[in-house]
């Protein structure tokens, strides 16, 4: 009903009215009248105008076939619904003392059937809005995470890593990469933006500003997506969970989260664009849900911080803590993907089958910060490798993981699809912040990122930049990461033409490409040295699972 009238059903409810309208896809008036909620589920629409075209109208947009936005052929209506004629009430005026005007939807809703129509252009002209832009944060310090002191005593190597003092490793990249492989190793990710929306506009918002479908979200289940600014490329990556009927958490990257604050805010605020072709429009029903960062004090007992528990055995070392046997239990039945809260060896914890590592067994732990560092002491004493950034960054290229900056936005501007995560766009909705421009640009896509491994095991690593060439020295993609792999090979991720994607296909990288001297071939002697690509594999986009 939301999507299929003008009016803002989502304000409703039980026994309430509001007048509204239903358009045909050209914004003409098909019908005018009130719309009742009669429970969560149920709504009652009393109308007067083309009333049988109305009704089959509302059938068609249930079952999914008919095209109601000429400007989109992706999208759908949730449902199927089922529409029921109840009787004939007579006379009915068109504008009915709910109050208002019917068509006053057109001003505070971001999409409804018709938006696009014959009044576009006058709406669009009204107010425009200005485009969102982020001049980003200065740190004049290195932040510190909670666990700050005990890297330090566990002789980790730090490094500033997005205005963090971070660790890079503690013994070695590659025990730790292998830790996580075969046993289980920690990572500190309390840097991580975690943000917290509640109330009954909660999932709407959050449906519009980002990619994935998050009404299909059941509560204890998550899902990745993208936060698109409105030219289809990717303000952030991030997990988003339903702890709740109306509660959320949103993970976004450190390096994003202010950038990614602001633009909620903006966004909620309406003080943004959201759409190019209509500068005025703006998001209904912000005023209903309440959005917070949990790293922050203000929020006492409900702060929370990311630590990942990453690896085979993590089940085994989670379970380990100790707790009571339905928290357990909860944790024993997690999915891949799914969230719970329990409290574990004293910690209250909310836990996450997820992870940016590509183990399939893996956990992130949400805890009040000031508990952060005695449970990563806790899981570390009872045998947990403690792993820093490096690996983190060696486990999620080898898993083929886009890292924002790399295989995500940055320099190459690359959007989901081109990242290989286009299925975590669900164009059937039928709005999202960034829709527009996303399937303009698929339509023109030549490219995607691609993993790859060098044939030498001692071979020169490869850089960001780095040129891929065929057999004929042409330039066919361009590497985004590289690292060592479990088995000790150069891994890396690539731009690549879609040509050249076909696992097993035998290419070269110029790798170290920026460091190389320039050469006058013409004048090389016998026993001069001439830069040669090395010889690599296109491997599969994602690992397979054995």
């Amino acid at each position: 009903m939301h999507i299929a009238t003008t009016s803002d059903v989502m304000r409703l409810n039980d026994g309430e009215s509001q007048p509204t309208q239903i358009l045909e896809k050209d914004g003409a008036v098909m019908a005018s009248g009130e719309v009742t909620r009669l429970s969560p589920t149920e709504f009652q629409l009393t109308i007067a105008g083309l009333i049988d075209r109305a009704v089959a109208w509302l059938r068609a947009l249930s079952d999914g076939f008919v095209l109601f936005d000429d400007s989109d052929i992706h999208a759908k209506l949730p449902g199927p619904v089922a529409v029921k004629v109840i009787g004939d009430v007579g006379a009915f005026r068109e504008t009915p003392d709910a109050g208002g005007d019917p068509s006053a939807g057109y001003d505070a809703k971001a999409y409804h059937i018709g938006i696009n129509g014959e009044n576009f252009a006058e709406r669009a002209a009204r107010r425009p809005l200005p485009k969102f832009s982020h001049k980003g944060s200065t740190i004049d310090a290195k932040l510190r995470t909670p666990l700050h002191s005990l890297h330090l005593e566990l002789g980790a190597k730090m490094a500033p890593f997005a205005g963090y003092d971070m660790p890079l490793w503690y013994k070695s990249v590659g025990e730790e990469h292998r830790a996580v492989r075969e046993d289980a190793g920690v990572f500190d990710v309390a840097h991580m933006g975690v943000f917290d929306l509640r109330g009954r506009g909660a999932a709407a918002f959050l449906d519009l500003v980002t990619t994935n479908d998050v009404k299909r979200l059941n509560v204890g289940d998550s899902h990745y997506s993208f936060l698109l600014d409105i030219d289809g490329i990717p303000l952030d990556d991030l997990m988003i969970y339903r702890l709740a009927d109306e509660r959320f958490l949103a993970v976004v990257n450190a390096s994003n989260n202010d950038k990614n604050w602001a633009w909620l805010q903006a966004v909620i605020a309406g003080d943004v664009m959201i759409d190019p072709l209509d500068p005025s429009r703006r998001i209904e029903g912000t005023d209903r849900f309440d959005l917070r960062d949990l790293r922050l004090p203000d929020h006492g007992v409900e702060r929370r911080v990311d630590i990942a528990l990453q690896g085979p055995k993590s089940r085994q070392y989670l379970l380990a803590l100790g707790g009571g046997a339905e928290d357990l239990a909860a944790v024993k039945r997690l999915k891949w993907a799914g969230v719970t809260q329990a409290n574990l060896g004293g910690f209250d914890l909310i836990v996450s089958r997820t992870g940016y590592t590509g183990e399939r067994i893996a956990y992130e732990l949400f805890v009040h910060p000031e508990r952060a560092a005695a449970l990563v002491r806790r899981l570390v004493d009872m045998g947990v490798a403690p792993c820093g950034l490096a690996a983190r960054d060696s486990l999620r290229t080898e898993a083929g993981l886009p890292l924002y900056g790399l295989e995500l936005a940055g320099d190459l501007n690359l959007n989901p699809a081109e990242a290989g995560f286009g299925a975590y766009v669900k164009l059937y909705k039928p709005f999202f912040i960034g829709k527009r421009a996303f399937i303009e640009r698929e339509a023109e896509r030549k490219r995607q990122v691609s993993r790859f491994r060098l044939d030498s095991k001692g071979a020169r690593p490869a850089h960001y930049g780095d040129p891929i060439v065929n057999a004929r020295g042409r330039v066919v993609g361009t590497v985004t990461s590289c690292n060592i792999d479990s088995e000790g090979y150069q891994l890396g991720q690539a731009l690549m033409e879609r040509g050249y994607r076909k696992p097993g296909l035998r290419l070269a990288a110029y790798a170290g490409a920026g460091r190389l001297k320039a050469v006058d071939y013409a004048g090389l002697a016998i026993g001069a040295r001439a830069p040669v690509p090395q010889p690599l594999t296109i491997l599969t986009r994602f690992p397979r699972r054995t």
